[in-house]
């Protein structure tokens, strides 16, 4: 295994992978403006080296899960494909709890339907906690009913999203987990234990928003750097990731075939360590 490599479950997958969430129309709700051009990322992705792909039936919802059914099915092999449940889409767009047994049953079985698989590699636990982040309270009923589902054959592998070190301990006393999904980037930093503590155990950490919650003035000094490497501040904050910790598996969405390639070089983006000291302080700005 290299450090561009990663195990997740009883897979070994690139630590550079691909986020389908924005291949769903504005606001992650109904039909791309483009589903040609949303098949051709995927396929892409894939042919690029790709093997790790995140999801959910509720993008969409359905919509996402569908696209990546017609451009990939048959699957290749060494493709893992990761889902979350835990939430459904009201009429109006909004993202709605769905954490009861029942629920989270349903919700399995229609990423089983709109993915055409028998068995779902990895799903995520998705905890809707607070706005902007995980929030304390017992997982046990939803992570045993998933556990459960485990035991069926129809998942593989759990993992957890939007959870505190509290919430991995309680699921890890029911059930084995793969993989932690939080918002976690250069400036929202809230999770580092929880990086360390997940790398010393072997559990692959999956950050999302690798830009989110950037103030103007961060923003700006991520962007003189990347100007000075020759990078984009997306492939700059990518590549901060990647050395971050060796358990960090990467999920950059797009919707477009430019911008897949210039998220996937960031895997070859090396930083120094002066600029990684320098992106450091960036993130202990003041927001």
């Amino acid at each position: 295994m290299t450090d561009k490599t990663f195990r997740l479950g009883d897979r070994i997958v690139n630590r550079m992978g691909y986020g389908a969430m924005q291949l769903a129309g504005p606001g992650v709700f109904g039909p791309p403006k483009d589903r040609d051009a949303a098949l051709a990322v995927l396929r892409e992705a894939v042919a690029s080296g790709v093997n790790h792909i995140d999801t959910s039936d509720f993008y969409g919802p359905h919509v996402t899960n569908q696209i990546i059914r017609e451009a990939l099915h048959p699957y290749p092999e060494a493709l893992t494909i990761v889902t979350k449940v835990g939430a459904v889409r009201g009429a109006d767009a909004s993202w709605l709890p769905a954490m009861s047994p029942a629920e989270l049953t349903q919700g399995v079985h229609d990423n089983l339907r709109n993915l055409g698989v028998e068995a779902l590699d990895v799903v995520n636990l998705r905890v809707l906690g607070e706005v902007h982040g995980p929030s304390e309270g017992s997982i046990a009923e939803g992570f045993t009913a998933l556990a459960g589902l485990q035991r069926e054959g129809l998942i593989r592998h759990l993992g957890l999203s939007n959870v505190t070190s509290a919430q991995v301990a309680e699921a890890q006393g029911i059930a084995p987990v793969v993989c932690v999904q939080n918002q976690y980037n250069l400036v929202h930093r809230e999770d580092d234990a929880l990086v360390d503590e997940l790398a010393a155990k072997g559990i692959a950490y999956v950050p999302f928003f690798p830009l989110g919650g950037f103030s103007p003035l961060q923003s700006s000094s991520l962007s003189d750097v990347a100007a000075r490497l020759g990078a984009t501040p997306m492939q700059v904050a990518l590549a901060w990731l990647l050395q971050r910790s060796p358990n960090i598996l990467l999920i950059p969405g797009t919707s477009s075939t430019e911008h897949l390639r210039e998220n996937l070089a960031a895997a070859d983006l090396a930083l120094s360590d002066e600029v990684i000291a320098e992106l450091d302080r960036i993130g202990m700005a003041a927001a």
